[in-house]
């Protein structure tokens, strides 16, 4: 099958029983141990080529292609993809249904409409090795790979500029948590983007319907303020941290890292403001920061690793 302007998938026809038929006709099924829940929602199609707003022949990555439901209306949106699948039953028919797109890819991989198609896990490979800056990463994303893959896409370069995710919806309100509710992940992301939950999808949108919620995470990609040697020694303080988010700092941090010592992290958290008795989940991320530079200030070894590991 070859993409056409009338696409049995494209978001004027789409809903579960269409989803289920397209399956039925193929062959296929989807496999639970791979997350694979089908977008079977047309409005909710349109708003995530509308958020990713995809410039002609911008590149952009969808991690987890399916049967190329979003890889389609990407396509017709004018978007040079790079689409990345790990189920060889669906590379085969993504091959079938896209032979048009991948041919104007093997002239010129930025063609607008153009489609690379990578067998693989996502997290086995480079991110060089699939894309160029700038683009922009959009994705239904296999929730059991979830933060696997935000660690993957934004802790190594070339990060995206820009990106829109479909997430199980607990996990993307997390990920946008103010402090109070703070997780190790929620620190992560805001490092290293401005994100927010843009739209709530049921899952009755999807087919087979998942037994939860999901959302749309949109994010844009903020520059570095560590090297990332720095980098290291903020996420092994933060992971500490919550390895007793509801207790206090100052002494959840000496249990978890005993070699910093109690008195140097009392005098960092004087440095950096932070009441010695708030709670982990409660440091906003420049918080976090303050204290890994606090840290950084009054003693040796830190940010190179040393007493910190």
């Amino acid at each position: 099958m070859r993409l056409s302007a009338e696409d049995p998938l494209g978001a004027t026809h789409l809903g579960a029983e269409v989803v289920r038929r397209y399956l039925r006709r193929h062959g296929l099924t989807a496999r639970r141990a791979l997350s694979q829940n089908f977008l079977a929602d047309g409005a909710t199609l349109e708003a995530i080529v509308a958020m990713a707003a995809p410039a002609p022949g911008r590149t952009i990555l969808e991690i987890g292609a399916g049967i190329g439901i979003l890889t389609g209306a990407l396509l017709r949106a004018g978007a040079a993809v790079t689409a990345v699948e790990v189920d060889a039953r669906l590379v085969g028919h993504l091959r079938e249904r896209f032979e048009r797109a991948l041919a104007l890819a093997e002239d010129d991989p930025a063609t607008p409409g153009a489609l690379r198609l990578v067998e693989a896990d996502a997290l086995d490979l480079p991110l060089a090795d699939l894309v160029a800056p700038p683009y922009d990463l959009v994705a239904n994303l296999p929730y059991h790979i979830t933060s696997p893959i935000l660690h993957h896409v934004l802790g190594a370069e070339p990060r995206p500029a820009r990106f829109v995710l479909m997430l199980q919806r607990e996990v993307a309100e997390r990920i946008a948590a103010r402090p109070g509710e703070l997780s190790y992940l929620s620190v992560f992301v805001q490092y290293h983007a401005a994100v927010a939950v843009a739209r709530i999808v049921p899952a009755s949108s999807f087919e087979p319907a998942p037994d939860v919620d999901s959302a749309l995470l949109v994010g844009s990609t903020r520059a570095r303020r560590l090297p990332l040697a720095e980098e290291d020694a903020l996420w092994r303080l933060v992971q500490a941290g919550f390895r007793e988010r509801r207790k206090m700092v100052r002494n959840v941090l000496p249990r978890q890292l005993p070699a910093l010592g109690r008195d140097r992290i009392d005098t960092a958290l004087e440095v950096a403001g932070i009441a010695p008795e708030r709670r982990p989940q409660t440091l906003s991320v420049e918080e976090w920061l303050g204290l890994a530079e606090a840290l950084g200030l009054i003693g040796p070894g830190w940010r190179g690793g040393g007493a910190a590991a």
